[in-house]
């Protein structure tokens, strides 16, 4: 796939979703692709298919992340990205956001190489990148309750996960859980739900971080 043929494909998608991709993040998002396509050949980082670069992986890897800037504020704000794996949503949201401070969180030694690689090669200032698993995070002094925003997206909504958000947000901070469009779960304690944004081919649950709220069921 040519330069062209992949801002061209990546446009299309976007504006099938009324989304306005500068020509700089459009290039932007193709170093990051070629990078996911380099290392994808060495590693399993993403299922989607790069080459030949289907709609589906478009939209999962560059257009989704996109549409969801639109519920983080463009302030610095202290951001984890747990489970970060091939880097997306993370790194095209950062891309967007280029103000808060990004810890992306790998626990496999080589996802976190190539996240490393990944900030270096696209000059992201203000991201860095931790390999260890997220539930050791809790017990971390410099991040138990400083994060502003939790993304997640490849990591199951257990109790765990949710523990560990509770730990590390601020009191109003969000956690954004990616998946399917028809998925439900419970809203865990410690959280109250926002908002749903559908996305392309799938969704964000917006959780907010309160003391003492009643669990009730989130619903696409």
């Amino acid at each position: 796939m040519t330069p062209d043929q992949f801002q061209q494909a990546v446009l299309g998608r976007a504006k099938a979703e009324a989304l306005a991709i500068s020509p700089e993040l459009a290039r932007a998002l193709e170093s990051y692709y070629r990078l996911l396509l380099h290392w994808n050949g060495r590693m399993n980082l993403t299922a989607l298919s790069l080459e030949p670069l289907m709609d589906t992986a478009i939209d999962r890897l560059f257009v989704e992340p996109l549409l969801t800037a639109r519920v983080v504020p463009e302030t610095p704000l202290r951001w984890l990205d747990l489970g970060s794996g091939g880097g997306s949503p993370a790194i095209p949201l950062k891309l967007v956001r280029p103000a808060a401070v990004l810890t992306m969180v790998e626990s496999r030694g080589r996802k976190a190489a190539f996240l490393r690689e990944a900030v270096r090669t696209l000059g992201l200032v203000g991201a860095d990148v931790r390999n260890c698993r997220f539930e050791e995070l809790s017990d971390d002094q410099r991040i138990a309750g400083n994060a502003e925003l939790v993304t997640v997206r490849a990591v199951r909504p257990d109790q765990a996960l949710f523990d560990c958000a509770r730990a590390v947000l601020v009191d109003g901070g969000q956690l954004l859980l990616f998946g399917p469009q028809d998925e439900s779960c419970p809203v865990p304690a410690g959280f109250e739900l926002t908002q749903t944004v559908a996305l392309a081919r799938s969704s964000v649950v917006v959780l907010r971080r309160v003391f003492h709220v009643e669990q009730r069921p989130v619903t696409s």
